[in-house]
């Protein structure tokens, strides 16, 4: 990821997921500030996409839009609280970022066998790899 642009566009899509259920708890937040920090976004910059709006900023390679999956996935387990809603929006964030949907769900349905529903990322890769070849 190269530009600044796209580093707050994908923190800002993941504020709007986290926000989707109307509470952000605060492991959801530690979760969005330990991404922020990861990415090189400052904890000020961090709370400031909370209130303004950022152009989103499509990820071009596929590897990225991924990445910003697998992020959402965690997030969205960090509270131990999947819900039907959630499961649904990050279903069709998921097609909306260009992602094969049978790979989404086939994530999205072997969470469940991982501790805290977090899939390794070489299990993750393997499931993306089988639905593109």
């Amino acid at each position: 990821m190269n530009s600044k642009k796209e580093k707050l566009s994908l923190l800002a899509e993941m504020i709007q997921f986290a926000k989707s259920d109307n509470a952000l708890k605060d492991s959801e937040y530690d979760f969005l500030l330990a991404v922020a920090s990861q990415i090189g976004i400052d904890k000020q910059e961090l709370d400031r996409l909370f209130d303004e709006k950022v152009d989103r900023v499509p990820l071009k390679p596929e590897s990225q839009r991924i990445l910003q999956f697998h992020r959402l996935v965690l997030l969205m387990n960090v509270d131990q609280e999947a819900s039907a809603s959630e499961l649904e929006k990050i279903r069709d964030m998921g097609i909306k970022m260009g992602l094969n949907p049978l790979a989404t769900n086939k994530v999205l349905d072997v969470m469940h066998n991982y501790p805290n529903k977090v899939v390794p990322p070489n299990v993750l890769i393997d499931i993306f790899s089988t639905y593109y070849n």
